[in-house]
């Protein structure tokens, strides 16, 4: 494990405590967000209250019976990069993210492929992993053809970095498809849906996520499962046998509830064989990347730097 950014300590404790004191100008999302919020997270991008910036270098696209993702292809291409994004499986989307996503496909080389998957409460678990397994497989069937290179890599933020776990684990376990995707970047992730000792004593903080938003989240996601059901493996990859999965790098900040979540994974992680690369960013709260932060800036770049790299 290594620590970094302790350098911008400061600045990120103080948007912490600014964050923290602005809660009553950001919609109430409460244990369980009422249709009315959740209808506006939906409509604006993750963490802000604007709607998300489509960029023309996007395009939609449906494949694999029907899963829509959304592509962007830069000039050079050395690698595809599966996105799955964000949102507490219940918001979200494929073009929340474009400036980002488009960012990342021109500076590391790599066609990125963002998965539009089914969200809750509408379409519970399994929709939303059945969606990413899905263009999963496609890729690695297709990748070659469509994009001109077999170099696979895998990743995600908070929701989207559990959805990219279990769905290695779909793909190793239905499939017998192993080491098609070199490399795993796991930002943030919850991976026990019981709840680690981190979840259940972070509280009511008004962060961007707590105690009390996680809870909400996973019975949006698994409604009716107790804490035993959500052990499952298949719902809850931190429990699942980790053989056989790729390289991955694991970030989590040092104030996320989720910090148990990415310590115990990449332990496991490790244990089962593969290397990791576990970094934890002094002060940095759930979903950090969403902000103008001096980390963010900093992350993002070594996100770029780990995927253009991984497996070459």
């Amino acid at each position: 494990m290594t620590i970094t950014d302790e350098d911008c300590l400061a600045e990120t404790l103080a948007f912490n405590e600014k964050f923290e004191a602005d809660t009553a100008s950001r919609p109430a999302r409460g244990p369980v967000p009422s249709a009315a919020t959740l209808a506006l997270l939906r409509r604006n991008r993750l963490g802000a209250d604007t709607p998300p910036v489509r960029l023309e270098h996007g395009r939609d696209r449906v494949v694999a019976g029907g899963v829509k993702v959304r592509t962007f292809v830069p000039d050079r291409v050395d690698g595809v990069h599966l996105h799955i994004h964000g949102g507490s499986w219940a918001f979200g989307s494929a073009d929340g993210q474009d400036e980002r996503l488009w960012r990342l496909a021109v500076e590391a080389r790599l066609a990125v492929v963002s998965v539009e998957y089914r969200l809750a409460p509408e379409h519970p678990f399994p929709a939303g992993p059945d969606d990413c397994e899905a263009v999963a497989r496609w890729l690695v069937s297709h990748a070659a053809a469509e994009f001109g290179t077999e170099r696979l890599l895998i990743g995600g933020e908070s929701a989207g970095a559990h959805l990219s776990v279990v769905t290695l684990l779909r793909l190793r376990d239905r499939h017998g498809v192993t080491g098609a995707f070199r490399a795993a970047h796991l930002l943030f992730g919850p991976y026990d849906l019981s709840m680690t000792p981190s979840q259940r004593l972070f509280g009511p903080r008004p962060r961007l996520s707590n105690t009390d938003s996680l809870r909400g989240a996973y019975e949006l996601f698994t409604p009716g499962m107790g804490a035993e059901r959500r052990r499952d493996p298949e719902v809850s990859p931190l429990f699942a046998d980790l053989a056989g999965l790729p390289p991955a790098r694991i970030v989590v900040g040092t104030e996320d509830p989720l910090l148990d979540d990415s310590l115990f994974l990449a332990q496991r992680w490790r244990s089962a064989g593969a290397p990791v690369r576990l970094d934890v960013i002094a002060g940095a709260m759930h979903g950090f990347t969403l902000f103008p932060l001096t980390i963010t800036e900093r992350e993002q770049r070594r996100e770029r730097d780990f995927l253009a790299t991984a497996c070459r």
